[in-house]
């Protein structure tokens, strides 16, 4: 029979009475981390370096990027929600490094509580490098919700994924109600934005990036495509407008995959192809995924 002994206070630790109810326990991670410290005048100087000297340089490196449609924001007044498509960890830094200096320097990320603030550590560096505040995906959150609106009254542009995860297949996820919400609840205009290529570089699980497009990568490189910023309609909720937003984005896909007429035109007659992908068993959406390729002869057609 093993007995443990343990060292009387102040030696050890002290009792604590049976009596006594013992307080909560302070959480300091996923939602409930606090990301004050990273909007302080040193912290933002710290991420304009990392984000200008060491992300920019590297997604270059890895996806030799080419942006579209800045000219849809030329004019957009900060803030705003810039809400986009989710493929790859490499989103989120190419999406940062593609906004005018106006918006990068003064914009907050919306990322998931669950995992890049499941530790002190990792937290600190999502906060510090990416501006990130934790966002809960599988529920509406209160806090959530309230910091984010708080940001964009105080001036900070919001970066969203409204799929709330990354493709687990390369085909787009519906688009959750969140970046509407926020946007008609601030009354901030939603950027919709088209993101294309990263899953090339670095898919859900896959652990080390491949570059792709420019001296060290093979084929195209990534495109990010900003669509014209979309303001709720009159009685329009955060769901009808999420379905708007979602249909935006996938005009600009299409609009990348042939051109900006016939893009156009489809979304005229109703015929835009889907950011889902067609209904169909895993091999068909991957087939149809591989021949889906930005300007190409067949860019034209829909899905098979």
């Amino acid at each position: 029979m093993n007995v443990r002994l343990r060292a009387p206070f102040p030696l050890g630790k002290p009792s604590w009475p049976t009596s006594v109810p013992r307080p909560p326990v302070e959480k300091r991670t996923g939602v409930h981390y606090d990301t004050d410290w990273s909007r302080s005048y040193a912290a933002r100087l710290a991420r304009a370096v990392i984000l200008d000297d060491v992300l920019r340089p590297l997604v270059h490196v890895l996806g030799s990027p080419t942006v579209h449609g800045l000219d849809r924001i030329q004019d957009l007044d900060a803030p705003a929600v810039f809400a986009a498509n989710h493929h790859s960890h490499l989103d989120t830094p190419l999406l940062l490094t593609s906004l005018p200096d106006r918006f990068r320097h003064k914009a907050q990320v919306a990322a998931a509580a669950d995992y890049f603030f499941d530790s002190r550590v990792k937290s600190a560096a999502s906060a510090l490098t990416l501006g990130a505040i934790p966002m809960e995906r599988t529920r509406i959150n209160r806090r959530s919700s309230d910091l984010a609106a708080d940001l964009l009254d105080d001036g900070w542009s919001l970066v969203i994924f409204p799929e709330g995860g990354r493709s687990p297949d390369g085909w787009a996820q519906d688009f959750r109600g969140g970046a509407a919400y926020l946007a008609i609840r601030c009354g901030r205009p939603l950027v919709p934005v088209h993101i294309e290529g990263t899953r090339k570089v670095q898919k859900k699980g896959k652990k080390l990036p491949t570059p792709v497009g420019g001296p060290l990568g093979r084929g195209p490189g990534v495109h990010v495509t900003f669509g014209p910023p979309l303001r709720p309609r009159e009685g329009e909720d955060a769901r009808r407008l999420a379905a708007r937003l979602e249909a935006t984005v996938a005009i600009l896909a299409d609009e990348g995959a042939s051109d900006w007429w016939t893009a156009r035109r489809r979304a005229a007659d109703n015929t835009t192809p889907s950011l889902g992908g067609p209904d169909a068993g895993a091999w068909r959406r991957s087939w149809a995924l591989g021949d889906h390729k930005r300007r190409s002869s067949s860019a034209g057609k829909r899905w098979p």
